[in-house]
């Protein structure tokens, strides 16, 4: 643990003080009692007093408010006063104050019971923005079934190409995301500090080491695969993303908020479709390509929900992209109307999906069309109308609420027949 110095302005010499951690889940921390050792310097030409604690290393504290932290601070004997010739007790003469206090930036709720290796994975966990892994995932696994037409279908050939195209995509999802975060740790100071780079967790040589080493991973068993459609999504996949994060003179396109959107909207709504669509149809059940309603219907829906993906991700971050000249929807229009252009592209995205389902020949297609988006319609409109836009910790939370209609919608899609 880094040193932690608490600076109190009462300009009295002390005998004693107790740091006591404020516990903001109300349950028993997993440690009896928190004893560092303490030293105490007293500053008169400054008026402060510096207490500086130096914990055990190995102490990991979970669960506990960063921020908050109640000294305590007492008299010695020579210091009491008597009431009616009997000495005040320490505890009626103690003074209390609540003091903010940052370790290095980290919150110490960061630091967890247990060995380096939780704390490592908890790090690559939140480096890997697992949304958006899920995302890739079940965008893969859904696509793959649209081309199914017999149960026959689902013959061990199909798992391992549904295998050999998840591995891969996950893989270079890995590497888009990781190289944004190499090319934005002061944006993500300010944005996202909870991030690994941005918090310290991972030095920027671990980050380039992780970045590099999934992207060869990715591109070798793109190569090996031998299929077409898969090799040209990872390569859209790997140049658009470079584009989007690397400081380049002609580079670096999420400076622009057009370049930016297109670039979420290729991959995510376009490349993600057609490429395992097309790896499925052709290269694993072996038929010619064509193009059925299902596709149709993914790529133009997939198309208006990437849009709002890419345009909602900025609404919580105006602060650091202000500040770094990223020229986000949000920054030039402001976050509430960005805020309510996404989610009534979402409600009419939804309407346009119930017409669909409602045309449907085939009756368990227009039962689940109808019922499934008129259902997340309802959800979206009751979530938009409770989140506070002024506040950050809100936005962001419908922002991931946004991704889990994401998902959904992927459950949906197969059902469109």
């Amino acid at each position: 643990m880094p040193l932690l110095q608490v600076v109190a302005p009462a300009p009295v010499k002390l005998r004693q003080c107790n740091l006591l951690i404020k516990n903001k889940s109300n349950k028993p921390l997993p440690f009896p009692s928190l004893q560092p050792h303490y030293r105490y310097y007293y500053s008169s030409s400054l008026g402060e007093s510096i207490f500086t604690a130096n914990a055990n290393p190995n102490l990991n504290i979970p669960n506990c408010d960063d921020r908050q932290i109640t000294v305590t601070k007492r008299r010695g004997d020579h210091g009491r006063k008597k009431h009616n010739g009997a000495p005040l007790s320490y505890a009626s003469q103690s003074r209390s104050e609540k003091i903010d206090v940052n370790i290095d930036g980290q919150p110490m709720d960061r630091f967890q019971i247990g060995g380096g290796f939780s704390k490592q994975w908890d790090a690559f966990h939140r480096f890997c923005r697992p949304h958006t892994v899920i995302g890739t995932v079940i965008g893969i696994l859904s696509v793959s079934l649209l081309p199914l037409e017999q149960i026959g279908d689902l013959s061990p050939a199909f798992f391992i190409g549904i295998l050999k195209a998840l591995v891969p995509s996950v893989l270079m999802n890995i590497y888009v995301v990781g190289l944004n975060q190499v090319f934005d740790v002061e944006i993500d100071k300010v944005n996202k500090p909870d991030l690994p780079l941005a918090s310290g967790e991972f030095s920027m040589g671990t980050g380039i080491t992780i970045v590099s080493t999934v992207l060869l991973m990715s591109f070798a068993m793109g190569v090996m695969f031998k299929s077409p459609p898969l090799f040209s999504a990872l390569a859209i996949s790997f140049f658009l993303g470079s584009a989007y994060s690397i400081e380049h003179p002609l580079l670096r396109w999420k400076r622009h908020a057009i370049l930016a959107a297109a670039c979420i909207l290729i991959v995510r709504a376009v490349v993600v479709q057609l490429a395992f669509f097309v790896h499925i149809q052709k290269y694993v059940l072996g038929r010619e390509i064509s193009i059925t309603r299902p596709l149709v219907f993914a790529v133009v829906f997939m198309c208006i929900f990437s849009s709002v993906i890419a345009l909602f991700k900025d609404i919580p971050d105006v602060d650091g992209d202000r500040d770094f000249g990223i020229q986000s929807f949000s920054v030039n229009l402001g976050q509430e109307k960005v805020y309510w252009v996404c989610v009534n592209m979402l409600l009419l995205a939804y309407g346009a999906a119930v017409v669909i389902g409602a045309s449907s020949s085939f009756l368990p297609s227009k039962v689940f069309t109808i019922i499934g988006h008129g259902a997340l319609a309802c959800l979206l409109w009751l979530r938009a109308q409770s989140t506070d836009i002024a506040n950050k910790a809100s936005l962001t939370s419908f922002y991931m609420f946004i991704w889990k209609l994401f998902y959904a919608e992927y459950l949906l899609i197969p059902f469109v027949r």
